[in-house]
């Protein structure tokens, strides 16, 4: 069987988008979403999403996240503002100006323009916080930890520690180093569970980071943020007593290439 693909990329965040409105794409078998995203035996990417029919008349579509592993994940910003541009490239939403989409996380608003989306996400209710870190769910759980010079980091080895950790046991946690480099812009690299190494990007860590450093600061709701693969934003209200909401997630999602892949029935 052949099926079309499109490979996006958000500041870097890679992946495979699938138009699966026919429901012809079996994600059953994670070795096959696994294969597809390997960077030297398949077509290579951070993770592989979905385009599927939603019978809501309020939702243009339904949006299904894979890691690269190949299991199935609840979110993903870069890949849900890619998933946007590309729903807009096909067709699948009559309104680019706004729309919307159900993820597992729940239902998600976005709007395209000049290949910028603004996406926005779910409410976070309750951060923890420990020893250095502050801990919170934006659509994924999240590890957040302020440090120096992050440039210097062993992302794959600090980040690991922590993903595997017997503190977030049995499922995890991202895990982002967050270097603070003014009132309102901060510096951003995260290990990725399901991918299990550092991504140029990651969008649900990238509002986990702004959020923990407003609760670390009691400063700013509007945060730039830099990540290996440019440059994201980041703006909500609320605090930590009261909650976050009306949290948005900004940046560029880009069409890399098309193509085609044989599969096997």
């Amino acid at each position: 069987m052949q099926v079309d693909f499109y490979k996006y990329q958000g500041t870097g965040n890679d992946f495979i988008i699938i138009d699966n409105r026919n429901g012809n794409f079996d994600t059953k078998s994670t070795s096959l979403v696994s294969f597809l995203c390997h960077r030297r035996m398949g077509i290579g990417a951070d993770g592989l999403m979905l385009l599927e029919s939603n019978d809501s008349e309020k939702v243009d579509f339904t949006m299904r996240y894979y890691n690269s592993d190949g299991k199935e994940a609840s979110m993903c910003g870069n890949g849900g503002r890619c998933i946007a541009a590309f729903a807009v490239r096909i067709g699948a939403v009559t309104n680019a100006d706004e729309f919307y989409f159900e993820a597992a996380d729940g239902m998600h608003v976005a709007k395209f323009k000049n290949d910028i989306v603004s996406l926005k996400m779910i409410d976070v209710s309750h951060i923890d916080s420990g020893e250095g870190y502050y801990f919170l769910n934006t659509g994924v759980p999240h590890y957040v930890t302020h440090r120096n010079n992050i440039a210097d980091i062993d992302i794959v080895n600090n980040g690991s520690k922590i993903r595997y950790s017997a503190t977030f046991k049995p499922d995890g946690t991202n895990v982002n180093f967050v270097e603070q480099q003014s009132h309102n812009q901060i510096k951003v690299r995260t290990y990725e569970r399901g991918v299990e190494n550092e991504t140029y990007s990651c969008g649900t860590g990238v509002v986990a980071s702004a959020i923990a450093t407003f609760v670390k600061n009691k400063q700013e709701k509007f945060f730039d943020v830099d990540v290996k693969g440019g440059r994201l934003q980041v703006h909500f209200e609320g605090d930590e007593k009261s909650g976050f909401s009306n949290i948005w997630l900004i940046g560029p999602a880009t069409l890399v290439f098309e193509g085609k892949v044989e599969l096997e029935r």
